[in-house]
C-alpha cells in the first residue's frame, strides 16, 4: 500500500495550490513517502507503542543526574527519513532540485501522510516547526546563525529538534499563572522553575520557553520568550533535569516529560514585553498541525474500515455489499475529503500570511485565527468519531491490539487536548468576534463564495445561505446576553461556523472536480445539515461506486 496513491484528493489539492514545477517534484517526494508511511514507518510505529516506548534514564553508572532520553533505534530511522525530506527545513530554505524556498502546503501534505501511521512522532516535527518559526522570524542574528540552520537540517548538519514550553502545573491552559524565572547573567538569563508537559524533551536540540523576567509583571503579558540550548555537545545541558516522563494514554512515541530548571542558560528572543504573543502564533501554527494530525487519522481509520469491509465475508456477503455499510463508508469518506480540502484551504491562508506579515491585513489575520480554532476542534472530534466507526466495522476484532485501531483510536484522543481543547476554542471564537467582529468577516467571506458559484448548484448553496443568515440572527441575539451566558454557546458557534465552512468548500470542490466531487458536496450537505431527517433518495449508496470506488460515471439518485 502506498498513502499518497491511496488518496487522489490530495492530489487534486496540490495541483490548486502549487505551480506545476513544485506540484511535481512535491507529488513525487510523497509518493515514495507515502510508500514508506504504509511500510517500514508504520511497522516501527507499532514497535515504538508497544515495546519500544521512549525511557528516562535518569542517572549515569556513578550517580550523576544525566537526564538522557533513550529512544529506540527505529525511532531515529523514522526521524531520519522524515526531516531529511524537508518537513520543516524546505519551509524557511530553498528546495536543492529547485533552487527556491518550499511552503506549508507541501510540509502539512508530508505531515498529513505522517499522520496516518505516526501521529505521535509528528508532534516532534510540529514542535520543531515552531521553533524554526519562532527562530526565524523573531531571534536575533546571532541566534539564528547558530540555531536555525541546525533546526532546518535536512541531512546536511546535525538536526536540532525544537521544543515549545509552556505548561506548568499550576497554571495548565491559564498562562498568565506562569512563575518560571528568568535572571540575567551578561548577555543571557537563567531561568529557574519548572515545565509540567514539555513533549519532546531530552530529544530537542533547542527548546522555547516562556519565563518571567525578574521584576517583569504579572499575568501572560509579564511573559518572555526564551531560546534554551538542551544539550551540552553529547550531554543535557547545565541546569536543566527531567524529573520523569509522562505514561501517556497514546502517541507514545513524543517523550512528555516535567523539566526544572535550575539555572539553564537561556536567550531572549525578541522583544521582552511580547513572549506571550510569540509564543501564541506558534501556537497557531501548532494548532493547524494538530488538524492535520486529525484528518490523516480519520483518512487511515476510514481505510482500515474500508479495507475490512471488502475484505470480510459474513451471512454469505462480503460486509460492502450490505447498504448500511455502504452508507457509513461514504458518509466517512464525504466527510474526510471535504474536511481536508478545508484544513488545506486554511493552510494557503496561513502560507499566504506567514510570508508576508508585514503587509497582511487585520481582516485576513482575524480570519486566518478564527479558521484554525473551529477547524482545529472539528478534525480532532472527528478523528475520534471515524476511530469509532472503525472500530465498529472491524466488529470484535477492532477492539484487538494486533490491529491498528486500538492506537489510532489512543492516538487520536489526545487531539482534542492539545493546543487547546473545545472549551478553550470556543472562548477564542467568542474573543475574535467581540474584539475583531469576525462573524461579519466570516459571513461576507461565506456569501462571496456561494455568489461565485455556478448557477446549476444554487440549489444546495440556497441551504447554505440560509444557514449563514441564520447564525448571523443567532450571533445578534447574543449580543444582548451576559458574558457569562454568551460562553454557553460558544461551541455551538464554533460548531456551525466550521459546518458552514466545509459546505462551501464542498460546493467549491464540486466546481473544479467534477460529477465525483458534486456527489461528495450532496452526501456531505445530506449528513450536515439534515442527519435528523430520512434520507429517501438514498443518496449515500446511489454514490457509492462513484465516491468509495472512484467510478467516474454519471449516476442518477434513485
Amino acid at each position: 500500500m502506498n498513502y499518497f496513491r491511496e488518496d487522489p484528493n490530495l492530489s487534486f489539492i496540490l495541483d490548486q495550490y502549487l505551480d506545476d514545477d513544485f506540484a511535481e517534484w512535491a507529488k513525487r517526494e510523497l509518493d515514495e513517502y507515502g510508500e514508506l508511511c504504509a511500510s517500514e514507518i508504520d511497522e516501527r510505529a507499532a514497535h515504538t507503542d508497544r515495546e519500544g516506548q521512549p525511557k528516562l534514564i535518569k542517572y549515569d553508572k556513578m550517580g550523576n543526574d544525566i537526564s538522557y532520553v533513550w529512544v529506540n533505534d527505529g525511532y531515529k530511522k523514522t526521524l531520519q527519513q522524515t526531516y531529511d525530506r524537508g518537513i520543516v527545513g524546505y519551509v524557511h530554505k530553498p528546495i536543492p532540485e529547485l533552487g527556491r524556498k518550499g511552503d506549508y502546503i507541501y510540509s502539512y501534505a508530508q505531515g498529513y501522510l505522517l499522520s496516518h501511521t505516526e501521529p505521535g512522532f509528528y508532534c516532534p516535527v510540529t514542535l520543531t516547526m515552531a521553533t524554526a518559526y519562532l527562530i526565524d522570524h523573531y531571534a536575533n542574528d546571532a541566534l539564528k546563525e547558530t540555531y536555525l540552520p541546525h533546526v532546518l537540517a535536512t541531512g546536511d548538519v546535525e538536526l536540532y529538534e525544537g521544543a515549545t514550553f509552556l505548561t506548568e502545573r499550576q497554571g495548565g491552559s491559564d498562562v498568565g499563572a506562569n512563575e518560571t524565572k528568568a535572571i540575567p547573567d551578561g548577555d543571557s538569563y537563567r531561568l529557574y522553575g519548572e515545565k509540567y508537559f514539555a513533549s519532546n524533551a531530552g530529544m530537542c536540540g533547542v527548546a522555547m520557553v516562556l519565563a518571567r523576567i525578574e521584576g517583569a509583571g504579572g499575568g501572560s503579558r509579564g511573559l518572555s520568550l526564551f531560546l534554551v540550548p538542551w544539550k551540552d555537545g553529547s550531554h543535557t545541558a547545565e541546569g536543566i533535569s527531567i524529573r520523569r516522563l509522562k505514561d501517556k494514554l497514546g502517541v507514545r512515541a513524543v517523550p512528555s516529560a516535567e523539566v526544572e530548571f535550575d539555572g539553564a542558560k537561556a536567550y531572549l528572543v525578541g522583544e521582552s514585553e511580547r513572549g506571550i504573543y510569540y509564543m501564541m502564533e506558534a501556537l497557531n501554527l501548532s494548532r493547524v498541525c494538530n488538524a492535520v494530525a486529525s484528518i490523516g487519522i480519520m483518512q487511515r481509520a476510514y481505510l482500515e474500515a474500508k479495507q475490512y469491509a471488502y475484505d470480510r465475508v459474513t451471512f454469505g456477503s462480503a460486509l460492502k455489499d450490505f447498504p448500511m455499510v455502504q452508507d457509513t463508508l461514504v458518509s466517512l469518506k464525504a466527510k474526510q475529503e471535504v474536511e481536508t480540502s478545508s484544513v488545506f484551504k486554511l493552510i494557503s491562508l496561513f502560507d499566504k500570511i506567514s510570508n508576508d506579515q508585514a503587509s497582511a491585513s487585520k481582516r485576513d489575520v482575524a480570519l486566518q485565527r478564527l479558521l484554525i480554532a473551529i477547524l482545529k476542534k472539528e478534525t480532532a472530534e472527528q478523528a475520534i468519531h471515524f476511530c469509532h466507526e472503525s472500530i465498529e466495522m472491524h466488529g470484535g476484532n477492532g477492539y484487538i491490539e494486533d490491529f491498528v485501531m486500538p492506537r489510532l483510536l489512543r492516538d487520536a484522543q489526545v487531539l482534542t487536548v492539545w493546543e487547546g481543547t473545545a472549551n478553550i476554542l470556543g472562548l477564542e471564537v467568542l474573543k475574535l468576534i467581540k474584539k475583531f467582529q469576525v462573524h461579519t468577516l466570516f459571513m461576507e467571506e461565506m456569501k462571496a463564495s456561494l455568489d461565485a458559484l455556478p448557477e446549476d448548484l444554487q440549489p444546495l448553496s440556497s441551504l447554505i445561505y440560509e444557514k449563514t443568515d441564520e447564525l448571523e440572527q443567532e450571533i445578534a441575539k447574543l449580543a444582548s446576553f451576559s458574558e457569562e451566558e454568551q460562553t454557553f454557546y460558544a461551541k455551538h458557534l464554533a460548531e456551525k461556523m466550521a459546518a458552514i465552512y466545509e459546505s462551501v468548500v464542498a460546493l467549491e470542490d464540486a466546481v473544479k472536480g467534477g460529477p465525483r466531487k458534486k456527489a461528495i458536496a450532496e452526501v456531505f450537505l445530506q449528513k450536515t445539515w439534515k442527519k435528523g431527517e430520512l434520507d429517501l433518495e438514498r443518496k449515500s449508496l446511489a454514490y457509492f461506486e462513484m465516491i468509495v470506488e472512484g467510478k467516474e460515471t454519471e449516476v442518477g439518485v434513485k
